[in-house]
């Protein structure tokens, strides 16, 4: 293949899959870019455990990105897998959610907190799925407050020093500058791959910086349309829209800017 290198950065919930996480129509457009040894790089609130599980599943082989941006990981051929975390733990931002629940007034439940039935209802998960969801690192997952409460939480967790990001069911509470526009900065130094295009792709209003951060930018939408927080990029042309929801709809954009650009 002539042309730049490229990456294909990419989130999961909502954009490779559906919300009952099936990734299928895209299946052929994956098999082509491991064939042709263009990486595919998730870019997710998921668990690093979750990402595993995904990329046994595809083949994937390549560097991944977790929890909003909380760490990145990869695979030496020498060293074996490393990882390398980008902001606070797991144990120190849980009690500043209890905090922050106890300033706001209002009850704030942590994903790991959740019964198995409540994450069968509010996420589709159970068993080991859910266990993995709730085997959480450098994040706090958990139930969005009502809309109108929402501001205050965001400025309370601002004077702390945190961050809230809001994604398709949950809300996550991260430490600040934590993003995944920023962990797509350190895996590229990492890996030194500076000189690198990014096609970044993503669905929610968590998935913000990472479109900021690539070359090319592509909202998929629901079968609602785009999110409403990604109505102004894609408006403005700074972002694409893809032509289908979720993995139908990544797959053509993948194969419209990369496979047969």
């Amino acid at each position: 293949m002539t042309g730049p290198k490229w990456w294909v950065v990419t989130d999961l919930d909502g954009t490779l899959m559906d919300h009952r996480y099936d990734w299928s129509p895209a299946a052929e457009t994956l098999r082509v870019l491991r064939q042709r040894e263009i990486p595919v790089i998730p870019c997710t609130s998921k668990t690093a455990e979750e990402v595993e599980r995904f990329r046994a599943e595809v083949g994937l082989k390549d560097p991944y990105i977790v929890e909003n941006g909380g760490a990145i990981h990869g695979v030496t051929p020498r060293m074996g897998p490393w990882q390398k975390a980008l902001g606070p733990s797991w144990s120190e931002l849980k009690p500043q959610l209890q905090r922050l629940a106890a300033d706001l007034g209002e009850p704030l439940r942590a994903l790991d907190d959740l019964s198995a039935a409540d994450g069968e209802q509010l996420l589709g998960l159970s068993g080991e799925g859910l266990l993995q969801a709730q085997r959480r690192r450098c994040s706090v997952p958990f139930v969005p407050p009502a809309e109108s409460i929402r501001p205050r939480l965001q400025q309370l967790a601002a004077e702390r020093q945190l961050a809230i990001v809001q994604g398709n069911r949950m809300a996550h509470l991260l430490g600040a500058g934590v993003s995944k526009g920023r962990a797509l900065a350190a895996l590229k130094h990492r890996l030194g791959a500076d000189h690198v295009w990014v096609l970044g792709l993503g669905d929610s209003p968590n998935d913000l910086p990472l479109l900021e951060a690539a070359d090319v930018a592509v909202v998929v939408p629901g079968h609602d349309g785009p999110h409403p927080a990604l109505h102004e990029g894609v408006e403005s042309g700074r972002f694409q829209l893809a032509a289908f929801p979720h993995a139908r709809g990544w797959a053509e954009a993948v194969r419209r800017n990369i496979l047969y650009a």
